[in-house]
């Protein structure tokens, strides 16, 4: 025999237990009543596998305790002890604790297998609701015994006190446990209400972050500057991705030919030739074909201005021929949808706080993206309207649409 534990230990609430889950959350919940499914003994539950829960006399304050590990079944102490059970118990891994109800747990070393579990109480109904503390007379205590052996049905072995009757009554009322076929259905159902739930959340944030439209798969997983855009003006950029590749693609141009007008680039002889190339649909030329050269005469060349704007996000003192530049390459995407993304970003950023009378003209020029159309099965809630209409803050202007 091999004493597992020996003293005084704490429960609160009459309980205390014996756990050897490496997961609790994972399984059956060990609460009371599961605990005690299809048991005829109340006092040690053991229904929920790698788990007991142990009932005390005592409320709360402290208990002796004793727990043994035998090697073959103990004699049985008849006079000792008031009230006695004996139930199976398998040990779900190495770490085997004695745990307190608010969560305290010290490790028993009782090695992994399948046991079988006596249980002895005295003193319960003196100790009833009690509260003691450890250096108080004892009013109740316990022995809890191990042995290896196979699995049977759970039994009362003496029955004394009243609280012990009130017990196994309570026990023999209960269902029977789920069957593990009831068990993994029941985690099946809730691993589709978490994964549902996951899904209903990822898509209202997606609604929120969309302006309450839910992006088309070409938006979600365009590149370039759309979330950009999405900040500006989220409605334009669902109108633009519902307008299709050939109004993207003479938007794009048209951005290109706006952002480079405003930052006095068009008169640049290398830019002018790049809004050319990029109008009849051919490569760039030297040095619009590789970036860093791009970049480095934009900043050598004397014919290019040196101007300053103040960005749609606030930021001051931005160059704002380099915020133009931009629209012109990016205008020249492979995809539609992100080169006219990207050069009305580009615009934007050009015209600083001017952005709102470009996104106006952008409407008129090309009226498609005057509303954005909004099917109802991606209508937010409480939204009675067909469309997502456009922002509030522009103001039509007189520009005639833009036929490059």
């Amino acid at each position: 025999m091999r004493t597992l534990f020996n003293g005084e230990f704490s429960v609160a609430y009459g309980q205390m237990y014996i756990d050897s889950r490496t997961d609790p959350d994972e399984g059956p919940e060990a609460g009371l009543h599961e605990c005690f499914l299809g048991q005829s003994a109340g006092l040690c539950g053991a229904a929920v596998p790698g788990h007991l829960f142990l009932l005390t006399g005592l409320h709360t304050g402290s208990v002796p305790l004793t727990v043994e590990l035998h090697e073959t079944e103990p004699p049985l102490d008849f006079g000792g002890w008031q009230d006695i059970v004996e139930t199976s118990f398998h040990t779900a891994s190495n770490d085997t604790k004695l745990i307190e109800w608010g969560g305290g747990g010290w490790d028993i070393g009782l090695p992994t297998g399948a046991y079988r579990v006596r249980y002895h109480c005295r003193g319960m109904d003196e100790a009833h609701d009690g509260v003691r503390s450890e250096d108080e007379p004892v009013l109740d205590e316990y022995l809890l015994q191990f042995w290896p052996a196979p699995p049977k049905r759970d039994r009362i072995v003496k029955k004394t006190s009243n609280i012990a009757a009130y017990w196994h009554r309570f026990a023999s009322e209960l269902p029977p446990p789920p069957t593990p076929e009831e068990l993994a259905e029941t985690r099946r159902l809730a691993l589709e209400k978490q994964e549902r739930e996951a899904r209903d959340l990822q898509e209202r944030l997606e609604r929120r972050a969309w302006g309450g439209c839910l992006p088309s798969d070409r938006l979600r997983n365009v590149g370039g500057n759309v979330a950009g855009m999405v900040d500006l003006d989220v409605a334009l950029v669902h109108a633009i991705d519902e307008a299709g590749p050939d109004i993207q693609r003479a938007m794009a141009r048209w951005a290109a030919h706006r952002s480079c007008d405003v930052a006095g680039l068009s008169g640049v002889d290398w830019i002018g030739r790049g809004l050319a190339e990029l109008d009849r649909g051919v490569p760039f030329s030297p040095p619009l074909d590789e970036e860093a050269r791009t970049w480095n005469l934009l900043f050598r060349d004397p014919q290019v201005p040196d101007t300053i704007v103040t960005l749609p996000d606030g930021t001051p003192h931005a160059s704002q021929q380099a915020m133009a530049l931009p629209a012109l390459t990016g205008a020249a995407h492979p995809d539609p949808l992100q080169a006219a993304l990207d050069a009305l970003y580009a615009a934007a950023a050009a015209h600083g706080t001017g952005w709102r009378d470009l996104f106006a003209a952008v409407r008129t020029a090309f009226p498609e993206t005057a509303h954005a159309p909004l099917p109802p099965a991606n209508r937010p809630p409480g939204h009675a309207e067909a469309t997502v209409v456009a922002r509030l803050d522009w103001r039509p202007d007189k520009e005639p649409r833009h036929e490059p």
